[in-house]
């Protein structure tokens, strides 16, 4: 079935704007008495009919609600390095919504080689993504933010930053976590974080994390720790 995003919704009545009718009409074909999902990305999953339609709107009316639809046991958030190739980024946003993520923050950091991102365009890889895997909450993108002033944001969860530098001791996902929890998981650039960051990271509370012997690209990464986290959690 057909979804789209309704992060607005809030009554039993509710309007697509011109983009979402048109592709609801001209690219779908659906008409009068087709039925649809809608996620809020709160959570709210609703079952809708088309009642209305003219050339800019479609009109739904919702028949079935379900609200904390699919909520997950914990809260990952991880805060990455946008690459220099964006589609990169792109790809990893993408992925993580589809598997599960909460929040997300990129970070400019001493070795970054991108230190713009287009917020908008991102949201719109993870909108996409949410109604692709019947996701009820949206992600959210918090705005790029440097190294150090992410690490004075308190928090009470598990913090861990994975880094590649060998001889300093680096623990496993599975050997550092439990289920149900809330997760902070720093993810640096190509050519890894600085030794001076990873000391900085160490000393607000965060535990160095290995994800193994590979070396892998700066998304790799943190997609592979995006599905361990949920796999250890399931």
């Amino acid at each position: 079935m057909h979804v789209f995003y309704t992060p607005d919704i809030n009554s039993n009545e509710y309007v697509l704007n011109e983009d979402e009718s048109k592709h609801c009409l001209k690219v779908l074909r659906l008409g009068i008495g087709a039925q649809v999902n809608l996620i809020d990305g709160r959570g709210g999953m609703y079952l809708a009919e088309i009642i209305h339609e003219s050339k800019r709107n479609v009109t739904l009316k919702v028949i079935e609600t379900a609200f904390e639809y699919n909520k997950r046991n914990h809260h990952l958030h991880i805060a990455v390095a946008p690459t220099k190739n964006i589609d990169r980024l792109e790809w990893f946003l993408e992925k993580a919504t589809e598997i599960g993520i909460e929040e997300i923050t990129p970070l400019i950091c001493d070795r970054s080689e991108r230190k713009i991102v287009k917020e908008d365009r991102l949201n719109k890889v993870i909108t996409s993504a949410v109604k692709q895997s019947l996701q009820a909450y949206h992600p959210v993108l918090n705005p790029q933010i440097n190294f150090a002033d992410f690490l004075k944001i308190k928090n009470d969860s598990v913090k861990m930053i994975a880094h590649c530098i060998d001889g300093e001791p680096r623990k496993y996902i599975s050997e550092i976590i439990t289920a149900g929890q809330n997760y902070t998981l720093l993810i640096g650039p190509e050519g890894d974080f600085t030794p001076s960051e990873i000391e900085l990271a160490l000393g607000n509370g965060y535990k160095p994390l290995t994800l193994g012997n590979t070396r892998l690209r700066t998304e790799t990464a943190a997609l592979a720790a995006c599905f361990e986290v949920n796999y250890l959690n399931r």
